[in-house]
């Protein structure tokens, strides 16, 4: 199953991280994942899955043996009577999306991108917003996971209860997910409003917004007094009865704006910065205030063809808006010149150890730069005020923190770092990354 490569590179999607594993290999069962763990640990090495590279930083880097995703996909079992989909942990969120949709089910939250494979997203707490559960962990019924000692576990709140609350969001240290089991409930429609606005307008109405939508985003351009706000609404509408918008008009909005235009205002940027004021106010102008109704993944989903680099932060939802205030007025003060909105998207507090929602409201703040820029000055200079606000860094983003300061952030740290020492005595499963925001 696995063999010496030459040459091979890893690369994560941003292009920012790289490796060069010793080995790849494509398992298509849990027992080739098992041989391939208990090989590592007895030859003392090191292996990981490394699913799509979506992941900003190096978290899913492999040291040795790279395990590809490819071989364990789809959906293994539909329990309508409990409202669970259990499927192959390597399936990509898109295309669990699509297998939902012809079952007449749903993911009763996502984030707007759907390449990740249903580990990665969820082992690093990829979330959308709103909603009464934001992160996918949160909506997660069970999982098997390969531990490093070549045990398989299943785990839920009856099963290994323990496991199951630790490892939802488990970093990719606890072991290797071989299959994942999601609450689903039946296809809904939702109804989209998006519609430009002032920065005075888009901070005054955002509890208003959050209030009485579903799922709210707000998008501010950094150097302008321009927002755009997403609100998302269930409807009443049975599948089939949605309008979704015109071929012309998605076109239009989601390829040609979004990211046509938009790809190449960010390269006009990146050679010439001084512009990029005047850049962002033309692309906030650029997009018009439209309703529609669709499939809740297709409204939840946009198509990202724009590579970037990304530091998002969780900060409680009752500062929120004022750490937001903070943000731009560090970055008016600056020299920078952003050419990526600023993001901002809500979750409920949740019960996931290592979710940056645990256990409080929270109101995120992501920032981006086009992947061929140098994020390091403008994430450098925000994650400060992030930071004193009691933030917590998205595990799968750009962030400067290590254990040291991550422990205090997170009641449950040390339970998660007990139950590592438990499943992965041997660090069969760790590199570099892992190294520095956990420890040993």
């Amino acid at each position: 199953m696995s063999s010496p490569v030459r040459g091979h590179l890893w690369r994560n999607w941003s292009g920012l991280e790289e490796a060069v594993p010793r080995h790849v290999a494509t398992p298509a069962s849990v027992e080739e994942v098992v041989a391939a763990v208990r090989r590592a640990r007895a030859d003392g090495r090191t292996v990981k899955m490394t699913g799509t590279g979506h992941s900003f930083t190096a978290i899913g880097a492999p040291e040795h043996t790279l395990l590809r995703p490819d071989g364990l996909t789809g959906v293994l079992a539909v329990d309508r009577e409990a409202m669970t989909v259990t499927a192959r942990a390597g399936t990509p969120l898109k295309d669990l999306n699509l297998a939902l949709e012809r079952l007449g089910l749903s993911l009763h939250n996502m984030g707007d991108i759907a390449e990740q494979t249903l580990a990665g997203a969820t082992s690093t707490g990829t979330h959308g917003t709103g909603g009464t559960a934001a992160g996918l962990a949160a909506q997660l019924a069970g999982l098997e996971i390969v531990t490093g000692t070549g045990e398989v576990l299943r785990a839920s709140a009856a099963e290994n209860a323990d496991v199951f609350d630790l490892a939802r969001v488990g970093l990719g240290a606890l072991g290797i997910l071989t299959s994942l089991t999601f609450h689903v409930e039946p296809l809904f429609v939702l109804e989209a409003h998006e519609e430009p606005m002032t920065w005075d307008r888009g901070l005054a109405s955002f509890d208003e917004m959050v209030a009485e939508a579903h799922h709210v985003d707000l998008y501010w351009f950094p150097h302008t007094d321009r927002m755009v706000a997403k609100q998302n609404v269930r409807t009443d509408l049975d599948p089939g009865e949605q309008r979704p918008p015109s071929r012309a008009a998605a076109w239009w909005e989601d390829e040609l704006v979004s990211n046509t235009l938009f790809g190449g205002l960010c390269r006009l940027g990146e050679r010439a910065p001084a512009l990029v004021p005047g850049i962002n106010r033309v692309a906030a102008r650029a997009l018009s205030e439209r309703r529609y109704s669709d499939l809740a993944h297709r409204v939840l989903v946009s198509p990202r063809r724009v590579r970037f680099r990304e530091m998002e932060y969780a900060v409680p939802r009752e500062v929120g808006l004022d750490v937001l205030r903070e943000c731009r007025r560090v970055i008016d003060a600056s020299d920078w010149r952003i050419a990526f909105p600023v993001e901002v998207r809500t979750a409920r507090a949740d019960d996931v150890p290592l979710s940056t929602a645990h256990g409080r409201d929270t109101l995120y703040l992501a920032f981006h730069v086009p992947a061929g820029t140098d994020h390091r000055a403008y994430f450098g200079g925000v994650e400060p005020v992030l930071r004193a606000a009691g933030g917590r860094p998205h595990w799968g983003k750009i962030h400067t923190r290590t254990a040291a300061d991550l422990t205090p952030a997170y009641d449950r740290f040390g339970d998660f770092l007990a139950l590592r020492d438990r499943l992965d005595p041997d660090r069969v499963f760790a590199n570099d990354h892992l190294r520095r925001v956990l420890g040993d």
